[in-house]
């Protein structure tokens, strides 16, 4: 399967946001030590699976080629027991323009990192869309902000590279 997305990096939390159905994810990203992994095992609410992502075409991240294989959570937790680096958030679903923003909320480590993802059922429709007016820019092509790139990195890691897009950490109450 082809996945069409747009990533952001939010400028502000939408007021109501809070009042949209959301739910824990956990990344599990493997092999520990590469430095961006592309097999990551997920406890996405109550669902499990082990994804592979690679981009399409050389490093266009906006057209990535998914593989899912679903898990139970049996299965999960024999994995979850693997050495990799994890990372975990709560996902918002938004509504947007019609469109659903997930919007990324990062816990622990990566506190105040907010990303929002589009994604897209054609190439004119991601083509024709324009960002949210609560984000700061579009980052789809930012290496650093992969999430097998923020897997077991810490906000200060990411800090100065944020600053770049005048990132400012915003905090959810």
């Amino acid at each position: 399967m082809i996945e069409l997305e747009k990533t952001y990096l939010a400028k502000a939390i939408p007021a109501d946001l809070q009042s949209y159905d959301s739910k824990e994810i956990i990344d599990i990203y493997i092999p520990k030590d590469k430095e961006h992994p592309t097999l990551r095992i997920r406890k996405n609410g109550d669902k499990y699976e082990m994804t592979k992502k690679e981009p399409v075409q050389g490093n266009d991240s906006s057209r990535q080629e998914e593989q899912t294989i679903r898990l139970t959570e049996e299965e999960f937790k024999v994995l979850n027991g693997l050495d990799g680096k994890r990372v975990r958030k709560i996902r918002y679903y938004y509504n947007f323009q019609g469109q659903i923003a997930e919007i990324d909320v990062f816990q622990d480590d990566l506190a105040g990192l907010i990303l929002v993802d589009c994604e897209f059922n054609s190439q004119e429709e991601m083509d024709k869309f324009g960002m949210p007016d609560f984000c700061l820019a579009e980052v789809t092509q930012e290496k650093f902000l992969a999430g097998g790139m923020l897997c077991g990195k810490k906000y200060q890691d990411i800090e100065e590279d944020l600053g770049k897009f005048g990132y400012k950490k915003l905090d959810i109450e």
